[in-house]
């Protein structure tokens, strides 16, 4: 997979397409502007997946793993319902210690045989987000990569081999990833204000992970970082990625 390189303009996400897998590490990454997205997609009619690698079970300082999870995943199909996702899924990879390797390319590719996306999503697995100084979290790191691997994996019927006993029939439908939040994104969504308001509202639904930030306004962030994304694209509202052709 190479990124779009037709020239270094911003150019509009293509929205010709019915169905989005949005995988992502942790509950709360696709809050951070990609759900906005996703709710403009399922406002469209498209069909909008999520799937949570990990639990988030290691996110709360104050809350055991254990505890932390349900709360998490509870969050996680709230903030869902409110962008107008179609379901909600979780594998049990562990929460902050993921790894790049078969394992994690094969439950991956598992997922996209079985949902079949034209469209995967997913955020910045860069070593930095754009004008931060802090290193991007090591499990955003190893999933952007293996993600995807796991696109061509799906698609290769001598690959997993044994997801075809499953049922799990290849597929080669998807047409790119898009990864939100990326340092040098090289495509928009514009946004309604309607958009904007159910990502926001998407993260309002992660309460108790929010709670633990401490005195940190999201709000005032999205809306911002959507402005911003915007002035970039041209137009009120947007939100970048940075896409990879299949």
């Amino acid at each position: 997979m190479n990124p779009s390189t037709e020239d270094s303009a911003p150019r509009p996400l293509p929205e010709d397409w019915h169905r989005v897998l949005a995988v992502v590490a942790h509950p709360d990454d696709l809050e951070f502007g990609a759900s906005s997205a996703l709710a403009r997609w399922a406002r469209q009619g498209k069909d909008v997946v999520e799937l949570l690698v990990t639990k988030g079970e290691a996110g709360i300082d104050t809350i055991d793993p254990a505890e932390c999870a349900e709360i998490r995943m509870a969050e996680q199909r709230a903030s869902a319902a409110v962008v107008g996702a179609s379901a909600v899924e979780f594998l049990d990879f562990p929460d902050g210690t993921l790894e790049y390797g078969l394992p994690l390319r094969w439950a991956l590719a598992a997922a996209i045989r079985r949902h079949r996306p034209d469209v995967v999503v997913s955020i910045n697995f860069r070593e930095r987000f754009g004008g931060a100084s802090f290193f991007n979290h090591a499990d955003h790191r190893v999933l952007g990569p293996a993600l995807l691997d796991a696109v061509r994996d799906a698609a290769n019927r001598w690959i997993f081999r044994d997801q075809l006993t499953e049922g799990l029939e290849p597929w080669k439908g998807v047409r790119f990833a898009a990864f939100g939040s990326a340092p040098a994104p090289t495509h928009y969504v514009e946004l309604a204000e309607e958009d904007l308001a159910a990502g926001v509202a998407s993260l309002d639904a992660h309460e108790v992970y929010m709670g633990a930030l401490e005195g940190w306004d999201h709000r005032t962030f999205l809306t911002e970082a959507a402005v911003g994304a915007g002035r970039w694209a041209g137009v009120p509202l947007a939100t970048g990625f940075e896409v990879f052709d299949a």
